[in-house]
């Protein structure tokens, strides 16, 4: 009971560091293009990834039953509690530098190193169907259809008076960043529950692989706590950094981004980066201006980040699943 309960409050904590490094990618572009104030901005991402959360189950079942054989005992719940660890010293990590990385690749890669260094079996067809591949083929179809959906924008309003549709997108943003923060609770609060789901599984509180109620209020409610927390750190790096937005861009970044997890959540069942997709679709939208328009040296920056969160948090995961095996096991 002692170990259920830390595993569980490191996963509430997980979740809580996900949310406030997470928000940027609900609402960087609705602030940067001044469609909503900060406050308005993370309140609606709070409420909206608070809804989110209880949209499904299909992303957390994959998190509980496809990454990792299910370890058992003592072993088991260290292994748990090293992945989670793992995960939130890169989400700290991140944050500290401004780095849009993914806490969900990270959370994925402590499993994945926790289990190795726990000599429990990696589901490798599961890491990579459910995660290596929507790693890699996630932003890219986010960076072409973000620019895509930019070029239709620009053909359709090309007649329109800029400063008219200017304001109008910016209250449209208001409806996209609202469902781009629904659509990041339906994906990351989804991850913890099935963080969760395996805890109770592991300490024989429960047999199969629905989710409790308790389970989603908790999560979804430390994701939304995490989110009203902020990220303004991330936030400054996506609404700024990339490149300079107007709304009309923003609502386009946004709408990509949100249909995309939507699609993936529901279709696929596959747990994507949120921070990926929006990124990408950012920096599609804004090559739309012009190539040269994006800052490509900041994105390199970034995606190479991509790159070292799963073997990072698979070193920290493992070092800290050893170090409990020593102390405790």
């Amino acid at each position: 009971m002692a170990a259920l309960i830390a595993v569980l409050g490191v996963a509430f904590f997980f979740t809580y560091t996900n949310g406030f490094h997470d928000s940027a990618n609900a609402i960087a572009t609705s602030v940067s293009t001044r469609a909503l104030t900060p406050k308005a901005a993370l309140a609606m991402a709070a409420v909206m990834n608070l809804a989110g959360a209880f949209l499904g189950s299909g992303v957390a079942n994959t998190v509980s039953k496809g990454i990792i054989e299910t370890p058992t005992g003592s072993q088991g719940m260290a292994i748990l509690f090293g992945a989670l660890v793992g995960a939130i010293a890169w989400n700290l990590t991140t944050w500290y530098f401004g780095l849009p990385s993914s806490s969900s690749h990270a959370l994925f890669g402590g499993m994945v190193g926790a289990a190795l260094a726990g000599g429990t079996q990696v589901i490798w067809s599961g890491v990579v169907d459910k995660i290596i591949i929507p790693m890699f083929v996630s932003p890219i179809v986010g960076l072409v259809a973000g620019y895509l959906v930019m070029l239709a924008i620009l053909w359709i309003f090309r007649r329109a008076n800029p400063h008219k549709a200017k304001r109008n997108f910016r209250v449209a943003q208001t409806a996209s960043a609202a469902a781009m923060a629904l659509a990041h609770g339906l994906q990351d609060a989804q991850k913890t529950m099935g963080i969760v789901v395996l805890a109770l599984t592991i300490s024989g509180h429960q047999s199969d692989n629905s989710i409790p109620i308790w389970v989603k209020v908790s999560c979804a409610t430390m994701l939304s706590l995490g989110t009203y927390a902020g990220g303004w750190r991330i936030m400054r790096t996506l609404g700024r950094k990339i490149i300079e937005l107007d709304p009309p861009q923003g609502f386009a970044a946004e709408s990509t981004a949100a249909t995309i997890m939507y699609v993936t959540s529901y279709v696929f069942k596959a747990p994507i980066s949120t921070t990926h997709v929006i990124t990408a679709a950012i920096m599609g939208v804004g090559a739309t201006k012009r190539v040269r328009a994006v800052r490509w040296g900041v994105a390199k920056n970034i995606v190479l980040g991509w790159f070292i969160t799963m073997p990072a948090a698979a070193v920290v995961a493992a070092l800290v699943y050893w170090i409990v095996d020593v102390i405790f096991l």
